[in-house]
């Protein structure tokens, strides 16, 4: 499952950003392991940037913009193409008949994207939106993720989480994820971060949820690196590195009121991509570890 500050408090709640720290949470100075470096920053060209997913085979990021009223239907959302040293490539690569795009997946050369009630599905040769897929009683649609063969996808309002086929067909996994937000697959298995924590769920038909770490609630974006160690980032200005049942925060921009929403990886340059919404921004950072 990727928006003046005066929002900042009701969209922490509404992208189901909220949550607290407490146990073992350490910061770098404390471990002096994982940190994050700044690598690049984009100046204000975005418009409530909210996440950020890299395409390993064309080597570029797409991020997803138009949050600024994240659950308004107002056609004034719109997906970027930048390159992986911060340059924008295409700013405005697809819009039209997208309100406020969020959360984003690539599978069999087709960009699903998440928006509001909605499955955007973009053809990425042609750049265009060839089909919309309405979710019915979908509340607030966030997160997208891939296991390479079907997708799912998050609703945070309705603490609910969607599996879809490539042809549109979708039924609800789980509906006991209370603000879930961010999604990952890794070797098979989904994962989730909501209020209770970040979850793994059985790799059966069953999805029944195991939560593996309980100290980054309100989670919003999340990367695996392998299945026990993890990157994730909570909206109102934070990033976790978990390692096993340690827990460590790499990055806190709270005090410049720059948010960190659905974060992006490249892996061979070990980048971090943090669009920062309300600051319509983007921001790469070097992960050492």
């Amino acid at each position: 499952m990727k928006h003046s500050f005066f929002l900042a408090a009701a969209a922490s709640a509404l992208l189901g950003c909220t949550g607290s720290q407490n146990g073992t949470t350490t910061t770098p100075e404390a471990s002096g392991v994982p940190e994050l470096t700044l690598s690049w920053k984009t100046d204000t060209a975005f418009t409530g940037s909210e996440s950020a997913l890299y395409d390993p085979e064309a080597d570029i990021i797409y991020v997803s913009n138009g949050n600024t009223k994240a659950a308004e239907k107002d056609n004034d959302g719109f997906i970027s193409i930048m390159n992986t040293d911060g340059t924008i490539r295409d700013l405005r690569w697809v819009e039209g008949d997208l309100h406020a795009p969020k959360g984003m997946a690539l599978l069999n050369g087709k960009l699903y994207v998440t928006d509001i009630d909605a499955v955007k599905i973009i053809d990425v040769a042609s750049a265009a939106i060839e089909r919309t897929i309405p979710v019915e009683d979908a509340v607030f649609l966030n997160d997208m993720a891939t296991d390479g063969n079907q997708l799912y996808f998050s609703d945070t309002r309705a603490g609910k989480i969607y599996r879809m086929t490539t042809d549109g067909n979708y039924t609800v996994v789980s509906s006991s994820t209370p603000n879930v937000n961010g999604l990952e697959c890794h070797n098979g298995v989904l994962y989730a971060l909501d209020g209770e924590g970040l979850k793994r769920f059985s790799n059966d038909d069953q999805y029944t949820p195991e939560v593996i770490n309980s100290e980054v609630t309100g989670g919003d974006g999340l990367i695996i690196l392998n299945d026990s160690t993890f990157v994730a980032s909570r909206w109102h200005g934070e990033i976790f590195f978990v390692r096993g049942t340690e827990t460590t925060v790499i990055l806190d921009t709270q005090a410049e009121k720059s948010n960190t929403a659905d974060i992006g990886f490249v892996p061979e340059k070990n980048l971090v991509i943090v669009p920062t919404f309300l600051k319509n921004e983007v921001a790469a950072y070097e992960l050492t570890y």
